[in-house]
């Protein structure tokens, strides 16, 4: 007589502690470099910078600083889909992945440096904002590198939680935090809609790419991962 097969959350959880030191180290020592990269070419850039225009979606979206906790959960975000991923071969895949992505970002940037219009917004009244417009100055802009690693992990997530069976509630959750995190770098005046637009065109194709590769690789039918 077969046995039945665990719940979902069950086999998710078994997949966590594998080779946690690899998914935490390499978490964040990619995200160490990737700001390097991302901070030095935000000082130093090779061309003229352009502002970006705004249009008629940035004005629908107005300023909203209680979106802030929203858009710094990305960085909680981001390392959901190695927490789930159970070989080495499937991190380092999806590490690469996102890091091809990403370099593909920063090209751009060399190229084509970018930044965010000045709001007309007293930064004073709203400190939390304010601070984070002092660490993250508003250059780089185009595509949003937020958006596009928010949308490029949200597909991920949403491709692994299945694999688990995970649940359509789980799999709204997850949808709505990652559009919360692309609404919040317009609410909270990060980026305009052009960076926003592109941020998604750049994770969308990323991912599409990655996964079309990983089904390729035989993940079609089982689950390697678990």
């Amino acid at each position: 007589m077969n046995s039945p097969q665990r719940p979902w959350y069950r086999r998710a959880a078994a997949v966590i502690p594998l080779h946690v030191h690899l998914k935490s180290i390499g978490t964040m020592l990619f995200i160490s470099l990737f700001f390097g990269a991302y901070f030095y070419l935000l000082k130093v850039p090779a061309y003229p910078t352009t502002v970006m225009p705004v249009i008629s979606l940035d004005r629908l979206i107005g300023f909203q600083p209680l979106a802030l906790p929203m858009y710094l959960s990305l960085w909680v975000y981001v390392s959901l889909p190695p927490v789930l991923l159970a070989t080495r071969r499937a991190l380092y895949g999806y590490g690469l992945a996102m890091a091809g992505m990403c370099l593909a970002g920063l090209i751009v940037f060399y190229f084509w440096p970018t930044a965010v219009p000045a709001a007309n917004i007293d930064w004073a009244q709203y400190p939390g904002v304010a601070f984070l417009k002092a660490m993250d100055a508003a250059g780089n802009a185009c595509p949003s590198l937020h958006v596009a690693t928010a949308v490029f992990s949200g597909i991920w997530l949403h491709h692994l939680l299945r694999r688990f069976g995970a649940p359509l509630w789980i799999l709204i959750l997850n949808s709505t935090w990652c559009i919360g995190i692309v609404y919040s770098t317009l609410a909270t005046r990060q980026h305009v809609a052009v960076d926003v637009l592109a941020g998604l065109a750049l994770g969308m194709l990323g991912a599409y790419l990655s996964l079309r590769q990983r089904v390729g690789a035989g993940d079609g039918g089982k689950v390697q991962l678990l």
